[in-house]
């Protein structure tokens, strides 16, 4: 099965300072990947290059086996979506606009989400920010993407919440979707993951099956720490 979404020996960073060095990373379609790592190993800037908002200096990323268009409007009409970790909701609007506006039918969202029916009416400045994570994941859902690509989508939420975010996470990759997840906490993405790509200081140090590494946290802490464990 060809990837949806790949990395072929990206660099990139910001002016002259690289964060992520040579990087070959590669999603299929159906699975989750969890891209792990501590803080400024590299992954949200990962992220932003695969989305289109930062220019690689070397190397390239292939959307559907195809070279990606430069521009991120250009990457999301081809299926690509990005869900960062700033909650990617219009505040000053209720929950039916933000609905309204998003690039899926609201019926869908309102499916996958169906704890945000009776907040419709509500400003999504006012819901609790496990309500706000679930409607911008929704309105990431319901387009129906190819390829999803998730910051820490965990980040200050009640663990019920989280949860439940994961598991329409995973729906989306078992209809199809290729998923690329940033996560601090590794238990909880390697939860839901198929496979796990560690980073340490931008580079791609353990690349494994998810079920492998939650089984030997001592490869996974030397894999976080930047010592080999091949």
């Amino acid at each position: 099965m060809s990837a949806v979404l790949e990395a072929r020996g990206l660099t990139v960073g910001y002016g002259r300072v690289t964060v992520v060095r040579d990087l070959d990373l590669a999603v299929e379609p159906g699975e989750v990947v969890a891209l792990l790592g501590r803080n400024g190993a590299g992954k949200t800037t990962t992220l932003l290059a695969l989305a289109g908002f930062l220019s690689p200096g070397a190397g390239e990323v292939r959307l559907g086996g195809d070279p990606a268009p430069r521009a991120p409007q250009a990457r999301a009409r081809r299926g690509l979506a990005l869900m960062s970790d700033d909650r990617a909701v219009f505040p000053s609007l209720t929950v039916a606009q933000n609905l309204r506006l998003g690039r899926g039918p609201a019926a869908t969202a309102l499916q996958l989400f169906p704890e945000l029916e009776p907040l419709l009416g509500q400003r999504a400045a006012l819901l609790s920010g496990g309500q706000q994570q679930m409607l911008g994941l929704a309105l990431v859902l319901a387009a129906e993407p190819r390829a999803i690509l998730v910051d820490e989508l965990s980040l200050g939420l009640a663990p019920v919440v989280v949860e439940r975010l994961l598991a329409a996470l995973r729906g989306a990759a078992e209809a199809g979707a290729a998923v690329l997840l940033v996560e601090q906490k590794p238990e909880l993405a390697l939860s839901v993951a198929n496979r796990a790509c560690i980073l340490v200081n931008g580079r791609l140090e353990l690349e494994a099956a998810a079920d492998a590494l939650a089984a030997d946290p001592a490869a996974l802490e030397q894999a976080y720490l930047g010592v080999s464990s091949r």
